[in-house]
């Protein structure tokens, strides 16, 4: 299990959002972290038998950083590459013919795509490992198996685009994320 949570004193769009990405991502628990330290957060996931974190921090009054912790017994949190920079989000309330309500998502998998360049490959494989979702190709998406499908690709501009796909009715649902930059290196930790 992973657990979601925001910074300190997050703004309504980065509980949203922190919202949006646990009902698309099977296995997630949303917690509100209220005054909770680094600390405090790892012994609420050893609590709920979460082995994995993902952090989502405020820029601007808007979601801005991402980062993604491992659970490490009595020493806390240790930071797992890549540290995820937002240059924006676009929620599913925000996103034309979404469809909002309904299902749970249960099963979801990230799409291969052709022609892709080596950092789209890289945070993939990050992304599969590290929310435990499968890398498909195109053909396995249509076979009934996954209710979603994470899809990442590269806009004209050059930034990485993260958006999530309901199936089979192939409809965006959202949340979508404009990825600004990735940071590789965990000394970095910020």
């Amino acid at each position: 299990m992973i657990l979601l949570t925001t910074s300190r004193r997050p703004t309504r769009n980065v509980r949203t959002f922190c919202r949006d990405l646990s009902h698309v991502i099977p296995g997630t628990l949303r917690v509100n972290r209220g005054k909770l330290s680094r600390m405090g957060i790892a012994e609420k996931a050893l609590e709920l038998n979460a082995e994995k974190v993902a952090v989502i921090d405020r820029w601007k009054g808007g979601p801005g950083k991402i980062q993604l912790f491992r659970v490490v017994g009595g020493e806390g949190l240790k930071l797992i590459p890549p540290i995820i920079y937002l240059r924006g989000v676009t929620l599913r309330r925000e996103i034309p013919g979404a469809i909002i309500r309904g299902r749970r998502i249960k099963s979801m998998a990230i799409l291969e795509s052709q022609g892709a360049t080596s950092d789209i490959e890289k945070f993939k494989n990050a992304c599969s490992e590290f929310f435990e979702i499968p890398i498909i190709s195109q053909s396995e998406v249509l076979g009934g198996k996954y209710d979603a499908f994470m899809k990442i690709f590269t806009d004209k501009v050059g930034y990485l685009i993260v958006t999530f796909i309901l199936l089979p009715e192939k409809i965006e649902t959202g949340p979508r994320m404009k990825i600004s930059h990735l940071i590789w290196e965990t000394n970095h930790a910020g």
